[in-house]
């Protein structure tokens, strides 16, 4: 769920998660703890192998996509780098001894050129969505004709002034307050497809 550290992903969504026999899943969880004032990594890693060996233990293929470097993305990048790898090293331990496979790589790719991020700067944008498709059906075989992880061709983004402060004003001060408070982007959400169903073509 949107705005949820890794224990609350294991307590509110793993069992339902199981329950839909999926043959696969993509693992995000890490971002949120990272991104607080505080974090322990070790309950972080012990959450985080919770999170997995009841998918692996089930059949399900579990999936990891390595955090990118974004200095380029946001004024953020800089100060999480060292928690970034921290993280990027569980992410690693899980795959070397709890079954977990890597997905892609990210460094020195487009998933760390600030056109394949939201405006927010957390989530990704279409160009990043795409990409990380592309890097999904390639690891399940799927051919893909073209150089998915290299940046497009054209301008990099540009920033200026207004943009920054609109940024701040928009993303960092909301953030800010619901961290004073108590509060997640994931409060009052619910997931968007609950339950398994065909993907139409429309």
């Amino acid at each position: 769920m949107r705005g949820y550290k890794t224990a609350q992903v294991v307590d509110t969504q793993i069992q339902t998660a199981i329950a839909l026999r999926p043959d696969f899943v993509t693992l995000t969880a890490g971002m949120n703890d990272i991104m607080r004032p505080r974090v322990d990594f070790g309950a972080l890693k012990t959450a985080l192998i919770g999170l997995v060996e009841p998918l692996t233990a089930a059949g399900t293929k579990v999936y990891v996509v390595p955090i990118p470097n974004i200095a380029g993305v946001s004024p953020a990048g800089p100060l999480i780098n060292t928690r970034r790898l921290r993280l990027n090293a569980i992410y690693q331990h899980l795959v070397d001894f709890h079954g977990v496979l890597p997905l892609t790589n990210t460094t020195n790719s487009v998933f760390e050129d600030p056109r394949a991020w939201d405006e927010d700067r957390l989530h990704l944008a279409t160009l990043g969505h795409e990409r990380l498709a592309c890097a999904a059906a390639a690891s399940f075989g799927v051919p893909i004709d073209f150089d998915f992880l290299s940046p497009p061709e054209g301008p990099a983004l540009e920033r200026t002034a207004g943009t920054e402060a609109q940024w701040w004003w928009k993303h960092v001060r909301p953030w800010i307050y619901r961290r004073l408070t108590g509060k997640s982007s994931g409060d009052g959400r619910v997931a968007k497809r609950p339950e398994l169903g065909p993907i139409v073509d429309e």
